[in-house]
């Protein structure tokens, strides 16, 4: 076995040898050819919206650019919408588009953002709409069959949800019954979450898969569920049911940054969770993650990047093409390029290896209280995360927040977990909601002080984390001393990464060894 010291050494030698590398591949300028070597464990695509379309691919002139950009941006895969905001793009400039795509060597799919159609609710920019209405269901059948018939395989962007409260959706509501044209189908309970979810059920079978195939036996659909997990079932995202109806599953991964002022608000590890939470749902239908440029800065947008790809992403979408040619998208794709190698041979070691860490139990449709995704700011606690849909039994330690209440059967099998021994990380949040259920005293517990705030536990010292991760590491055989913001992965033959979020330079120390993490810089050793 070699010597803390031989490792760190080993990792300085391959650290030098690999920026060689990248910055030949980056002087070489052939991204494509690269991309074109990966393609089978990651990729790189974009989508041109609707109105993208209609400004840059529905000239000759236009159309050539945007390939051009494609190839210098290692992109291999383009996504081309049909319908967004009201505007469906002209049969005639899809179908060209389409067409120069794959006769220049892309992989060509479609693409339905589904704003502002019939009838429009308030709130949400005026974008989203009331699904209970025929009309706009109707509509909604049309939007999705068009792209069909023009595209065997068509994405979803995360606007297929409702928040409708009108009175024909609450009547709707209070009979428990779900009409779609002239079929009914009963609802299991009465809550905005119990009708929201059969409603868009029912439609993405009927309205979208079903139609879709009726005009080609061959569409497929991708569902790109939004970052906004803990609220999913409130606006009818079913996870479960409708993994299961649709073909694919994709994943919102644009976390920006965390302190703009309009986009900001969500800290960067939860491209991470999210990524591996409904990788794990989804399992192979899980296709890959998508985030933009907007409320980012170069490195705020390389974190999207980095953590999309650790979480086992097999695709990056690059949202999108218009955007990314004004505001800060120039600056940002000029960084990524000169990243995209080292992005690329991350992926194929990532996707070589199996993560382990302490797992983080997020029951599908469970309700967060007063822990908004908290699983997020617990990540950046350099606490490795395996982020898990089923109660994680088998586990050598664990998270539990208060989403975990969702579970009917939780507290027997809280109990059973505590019972082996296993070091355990609850919330303050659920140590009051099972006041009395759980002797906490039975195993290795210690409590988070969330305090209904999950922000406060950004402001956590080096010695106090360093205090919470001893016990949860153990089991792992790891010892980790870092500052706040800092996550760290941990995989089964000993390979690891470390990302540091802050502004400065980090020194962290890994099973004895120092390592040095530059500003929002990350650090990888594969074994």
């Amino acid at each position: 076995m070699k010597s803390p010291h031989a490792w760190a050494v080993r990792l300085a030698w391959m650290a030098g040898l690999l920026g060689v590398v990248f910055s030949a591949a980056a002087q070489s300028n052939d991204l494509w050819g690269l991309a074109q070597k990966y393609a089978g464990v990651h990729r790189f695509s974009t989508l041109f919206t609707a109105q993208d379309v209609r400004r840059y691919l529905s000239t000759e002139e236009g159309l050539q650019q945007a390939i051009e950009w494609c190839k210098q941006t290692a992109v291999t895969k383009v996504y081309i919408e049909s319908y967004r905001d009201g505007y469906t793009a002209e049969k005639e400039a899809l179908i060209k588009a389409r067409d120069t795509f794959r006769q220049a060597g892309f992989l060509v799919s479609g693409c339905v953002t589904p704003t502002k159609i019939g009838k429009l609710i308030p709130g949400w920019g005026n974008n989203i709409s009331c699904y209970t209405d025929a009309a706009t269901q109707q509509r909604a059948r049309e939007i999705y069959a068009y792209a069909a018939a023009l595209f065997d395989e068509t994405m979803i962007d995360d606007f297929w949800f409702t928040e409708c409260t009108c009175a024909e959706c609450d009547a709707a509501r209070r009979a428990r019954v779900v009409t779609i044209g002239d079929q009914k189908f009963p609802v299991a309970g009465e809550s905005w979450a119990d009708y929201r979810s059969e409603l868009m059920l029912q439609l993405s079978r009927l309205y979208v898969l079903e139609a879709g195939r009726q005009v080609n036996p061959r569409a497929t659909f991708i569902l790109k569920y939004p970052q906004w997990y803990d609220f999913f079932h409130v606006r009818g995202y079913d996870v479960v049911r409708q993994t299961a109806a649709f073909d694919r599953i994709w994943v919102g991964t644009e976390t920006r940054d965390y302190q703009d002022k309009r986009w900001g608000g969500t800290v960067q590890y939860e491209a991470y969770f999210i990524m591996r939470w409904l990788g794990g749902l989804g399992g192979a239908k899980c296709g890959g993650g998508w985030y933009d440029w907007l409320g980012t800065t170069e490195k705020t947008y390389l974190e999207q990047a980095r953590l999309t790809v650790l979480g086992g992403a097999r695709e990056s979408l690059l949202f999108c093409y218009g955007g990314l040619q004004g505001s800060t998208g120039p600056k940002n794709i000029e960084a990524l390029r000169a990243q995209i190698p080292r992005l690329l041979a991350t992926a194929a070691e990532v996707a070589k290896r199996q993560p382990i860490g302490i797992a983080a139990y997020k029951p599908p449709g469970s309700d967060p209280g007063k822990e908004r995704y908290v699983y997020d700011f617990v990540g950046m606690l350099g606490l490795p995360l395996l982020p898990c849909h089923e109660f994680p039994t088998n586990a050598a330690a664990a998270f539990f927040p208060v989403h975990c209440l969702k579970d009917e059967q939780l507290v027997p099998k809280l109990r059973a977990f505590l019972a082996a021994g296993k070091p355990v990380l609850i919330t303050d949040g659920l140590k009051a909601r099972l006041e009395g259920q759980v002797d906490w005293s039975r195993g290795e517990v210690q409590v988070l002080e969330v305090k209904g705030d999950p922000k406060r536990l950004l402001e956590l010292s080096r010695e106090e984390l360093d205090k919470l991760r001893v016990p949860l590491l153990r089991p792992f055989k790891t010892r980790f001393s870092a500052p706040n913001k800092i996550s760290l992965h941990l995989y089964r033959d000993g390979s690891w990464v470390i990302c540091n979020f802050n502004e400065d330079f980090a020194g962290v120390e890994l099973n004895g060894v120092r390592h040095p993490v530059g500003e929002r810089g990350w650090l990888q050793l594969w074994k």
